[in-house]
């Protein structure tokens, strides 16, 4: 099980046994969570979201997201009523494997995985949803410079010269390094936040 899913296991625990209950346990993770109605409406967040997001979502009047805006991988604005957690609630369904961009208002985006997630009551009946959002800003980052090595070494295998070969090979390892210690500070904070 992966710490998202253990996540996901205690926040769906606490949505059945009752909105203080929930509260309470949702607040102590370190994720990003938030809770919708039926309608998308949000009901609840956690501290960790006002982190996240870079601002304080607003109970009853935000719908689908908490995000301030929303774009995709491609660079291109996601409405919110077309977001993972929107597609969620209107499927009942979860969603998984996607990611997007989240732009604070201070024009700052964190790249996160969302875990959209319904909730039923014990009759089976929708009751909305849970949302975690996990950012992974940084495996972006590492895999980033890693493609970067990766064109680096393609280079030296079409160029003849010794010299631009060294150096394109000292760019390349130059990468992978920046790669490693971007994998390695997330990895640290993942076992610190866990």
């Amino acid at each position: 099980m992966t710490p998202m899913d253990a996540i996901l296991e205690r926040a769906l625990g606490a949505a059945s046994v009752g909105a203080q209950a929930l509260m309470e346990a949702l607040d102590q993770l370190p994720a990003a969570i938030y809770v919708t109605d039926e309608d998308g409406l949000i009901t609840y967040f956690n501290p960790a979201c006002i982190d996240f997001t870079g601002r304080r979502p607003e109970v009853g009047r935000d719908r689908w997201c908490v995000t301030w805006r929303l774009y995709t991988n491609a660079g291109e604005f996601l409405p919110h009523d077309q977001c993972p957690m929107a597609v969620a609630i209107n499927t009942q369904r979860p969603i998984r494997g996607v990611t997007a961009v989240a732009e604070r208002p201070d024009g700052t985006r964190v790249v996160f995985r969302p875990y959209p997630t319904p909730i039923f009551d014990a009759q089976g009946k929708f009751k909305g949803a849970v949302n975690i959002l996990e950012d992974v800003t940084d495996e972006v980052r590492a895999e980033d410079f890693r493609a970067q090595a990766r064109r680096c070494h393609r280079l030296v295998n079409g160029i003849d010269d010794p010299e631009v070969h060294e150096a394109l090979n000292r760019m390349a390892e130059e990468y992978e390094a920046k790669a490693a210690a971007v994998e390695e500070e997330w990895k640290s904070k993942a076992r610190l936040a866990f």
